[in-house]
């Protein structure tokens, strides 16, 4: 295993930051040759300038939001109607007291004394009659019957040919796509199986909430509910959040869908070569605010040997994550190698003390792919968790990890801010990883 080091390196330098320089302005498509390299910088500022004020504009549209439930409220759903209404109703509350733009709705199934449910007549007028003028739009389906036609069931069927109203699967889950309505489905039991394959084959995969209960328990549905909505809400906001003109909602959301969750079996995937390359990071507030301090730092190059997982197991706004191994000592170690998918773009309180740890991260240079990633350990026997986001979500509340982003803004007197905090809550400390700055400096930004 090789490895280098030191100041040797300041030529590699001037070269990185020239291919950072051609990097940006490969993406904002222009720039003369016969332009200084101060021009080149201060054009390309002004135009990050604009970036972020356009994504300032466009997380602020997406904590704006549209919400509509579809509910069977029909008699097979009576011991749950009551306990499902009390939790819309409070859901509604509590979001209108922390957003001042946002709008909900109820829609009804209607029963036909018969097994299926009036679900396409539903979803229609949810789709056509409500008002959808936020960027974000959630419609939340809750039901446990099928709708009517031998395409979905052999259940006991008035209209066995199909929707009274003649309504297609077709026809009313293009325009729900046609409007950027993201869709969820919680599942009450498995009559609506084949209705739910139905839908995947005309908009693609989509989130299905487990609400099955064991007895008629209302409190078991409400308490399943209630993550249930929160999740639906959390994800369709980052999702708009991260959307690009240029790409379709459903598409960006199919991503998210497309992961393996379970560990490859290595012996099946061929060995990798690539170099691992590390700056070593500021201590120091001064070399924080120092902009040349990368320019003129060292850096370490490692060769490393490695295996990489086919699939991500996860997906972030951004960044896919793999699940991948070091093989390099002749013993496998664990690691997570992240890579960017086609978007452009210490604390003590109340008496609970736990420290605030970030994983190193690298970045790792893939020789046989020409392709680079971001790697850090494997964090095992942990859950991983996202407290909160770049929109200002905060999705697990954490008093020590908010007084932490808290911390970086008052220590940088103003400078800087670390949010998007994620990673594993363990005993005695909180474990991050791949958190964002926003810094006043708009190149250091990340």
């Amino acid at each position: 295993m090789n490895q280098k080091t030191g100041n040797d390196f300041s030529t590699n330098n001037k070269e990185l930051l020239e291919e950072r320089l051609r990097r940006y302005e490969d993406e904002v498509g222009q720039i003369s040759s016969k332009l200084t390299l101060i021009d080149r910088v201060s054009y390309l500022r002004k135009n990050r300038e604009n970036d972020v004020s356009k994504a300032i504009i466009n997380i602020e549209n997406s904590m704006n939001f549209d919400l509509c439930f579809v509910l069977d409220c029909t008699g097979s759903m009576s011991p749950y109607i009551e306990a499902a209404k009390e939790h819309i109703i409070k859901v509604a509350s509590y979001v209108n007291s922390h957003n001042s733009n946002f709008k909900f709705w109820v829609v009804k199934a209607i029963h036909n004394y018969d097994d299926p449910e009036d679900v396409l007549g539903g979803l229609n007028a949810a789709i056509t009659e409500m008002t959808w003028n936020n960027a974000t739009r959630i419609l939340i389906h809750i039901g446990d019957a099928p709708p009517h036609g031998r395409r979905f069931t052999n259940l006991r069927d008035n209209y066995p040919n199909g929707d009274p109203k003649s309504l297609t699967a077709e026809s009313v889950l293009k325009k729900m796509k046609l409007k950027k309505i993201l869709y969820y489905f919680g599942k009450i039991n498995d009559s609506t199986d084949v209705m739910l394959n139905v839908f995947r084959e005309i908009i693609g995969e989509f989130p299905v909430f487990d609400l099955m209960t064991m007895g008629d328990n209302p409190e078991v549905l409400v308490d399943k509910f209630c993550k249930a909505t929160s999740s639906a809400i959390f994800s369709s906001i980052t999702l708009t959040t991260t959307l690009r003109n240029s790409e379709s909602i459903y598409s960006l959301q199919q991503k998210k869908l497309q992961i393996n969750p379970h560990e490859p079996d290595w012996t099946t995937h061929p060995e990798k070569t690539g170099k691992i390359l590390c700056y070593i990071p500021p201590r120091t507030l001064a070399e924080v605010k120092n902009e040349y301090y990368f320019i003129n730092s060292s850096f370490t190059e490692q060769e490393i040997f490695f295996k990489l997982a086919p699939q991500p197991f996860s997906v972030g706004a951004e960044r896919y994550a793999y699940f991948a191994l070091d093989t390099s000592l002749g013993q496998a170690n664990k690691l997570v190698i992240k890579k960017y998918h086609e978007i452009k773009i210490a604390a003590e309180h109340v008496g609970v003390n736990k420290k605030v740890t970030f994983i190193d991260v690298k970045v790792l240079y893939d020789e046989t792919d020409n392709t680079y990633y971001s790697v850090e350990k494997y964090i095992s026997n942990a859950k991983f968790k996202k407290f909160n986001v770049n929109s200002g979500l905060i999705t697990e509340f954490h008093s020590i990890l908010e007084a932490f982003a808290h911390f970086t803004y008052k220590y940088t007197e103003g400078y800087l801010v670390v949010y998007d905090l994620q990673g594993a809550d363990l005993h005695n400390e909180f474990l991050l990883t791949d958190p964002v700055i926003h810094c006043v400096d708009l190149e250091l930004r990340t």
